[in-house]
């Protein structure tokens, strides 16, 4: 069945030549603030190309996926290089030694724990005793990350709550892009819409804008986003959707809670420690996404196992959403008992904290 095509009001997609690699080693990275050389410029031609069937393996071989999500559990070797971020006596994060050293001279915010009897190793960061309130925390820290300037990039001006974990206290809130220099765990939502037609599952795919400041030109969800202070993760999906794809809130009512994904990342100063929440929702099969916040450069509507092939052959889709997506592959039955690591690969999915 023809795959179906839908542009943003402002797209310009490239079409250049494909570079992939299709069997990437363990170890493959990049950064979040922009695709790996290896995808930079690919067009849905080029996305297209690889989800033929043809002389490419057998649909068992669950290798792909496995490196998928090696990608987003990088650096788990290196957890000692970090210590505890305190508040109130509870651990809400973890903080590299090295970005310590630019958080001494905040001597009002901050306080530096180092180890007895003279030792300079230092055991947990947490912040000032005269920092009682949760106000009083999120905006000493927003101080001390608008002076760390470039040392943190990507300020989006989003805060993100600061728990122990889902659902306790918030003890602060902070900014999302600095969320990973605390080792803050971080809370998204995350959304598979998806079309049946006549008995076969088609996956409406979004193609983020060029200049997006994270992961431009990759593949995504057709809705996702992080969970922000004060707002349920339902609410959260139903603003997405109408933001992201157009879609009213008569229709993503029906988006369907399904369970969660969670990793760990990391990655210099960054301890990236992600649960996201993931949705399903069934959509008309006459359903037209449209983007409203200029942030999708197109959609495109593609049969469930072509998605699947592009996530175990390319490194197209932004790495998180290739989990969720897989995560659908399972609950849906595109992946099978018999396949060899089935259980190994189903574990992996929530390598990370989910709390």
């Amino acid at each position: 069945m023809a795959t179906i095509t839908v542009a943003a009001r402002w797209s310009s997609p490239s079409r250049l030549q494909l570079l992939t690699r299709r069997r990437l080693p363990f170890s493959a990275s990049f950064s979040s603030a922009a695709p790996p050389a290896a995808v930079v410029g690919f067009g849905w031609a080029d996305a297209l190309r690889v989800t033929s069937d043809g002389g490419h393996g057998d649909k068992s071989d669950l290798s792909g996926y496995f490196r998928k999500v090696d990608i987003c559990n990088r650096g788990m070797g290196k957890k000692g290089q970090f210590v505890e971020f305190l508040v109130e006596d509870q651990v809400v994060g973890y903080i590299h030694k090295g970005f310590i050293e630019h958080l001494r001279d905040f001597h009002d915010i901050f306080t530096i724990v180092s180890g007895n009897s003279g030792n300079s190793t230092v055991e947990h960061v947490s912040f000032h005793s005269l920092l009682r309130t949760p106000e009083d925390r999120t905006h000493a820290i927003g101080s001390v990350i608008k002076s760390l300037g470039e040392i943190i990039p990507g300020i989006r001006n989003e805060l993100y709550p600061v728990t122990s974990s889902y659902g306790m206290p918030v003890y602060f809130s902070l900014e999302r892009a600095a969320a990973p220099y605390f080792g803050i765990k971080a809370y998204g939502v995350h959304m598979n819409g998806y079309v049946e037609k006549d008995g076969q599952k088609f996956l409406w795919i979004a193609k983020r804008s060029d200049v997006k400041q994270t992961y431009p030109g990759m593949l995504d969800h057709l809705v996702a986003g992080g969970l922000p202070y004060g707002i349920s993760c339902k609410e959260n999906i139903i603003k997405e959707c109408e933001e992201e794809a157009g879609i009213p809130r008569s229709i993503s009512t029906n988006a369907t809670s399904v369970g969660a994904i969670s990793y760990m990342d990391i990655e210099g100063f960054r301890y990236k420690r992600d649960v996201l929440f993931c949705y399903d929702l069934k959509l008309p099969a006459d359903f037209v996404p449209n983007n409203e916040d200029g942030e999708v450069d197109s959609f495109r509507l593609i049969p469930v196992q072509h998605a699947a092939n592009i996530i175990r052959r390319t490194e197209f889709f932004k790495p998180n959403c290739n989990l969720v997506i897989i995560d659908f592959l399972f609950r849906h039955g595109y992946i099978h008992p018999d396949s060899r690591g089935y259980l190994d690969l189903l574990q992996s999915l929530r390598s990370g904290d989910c709390s």
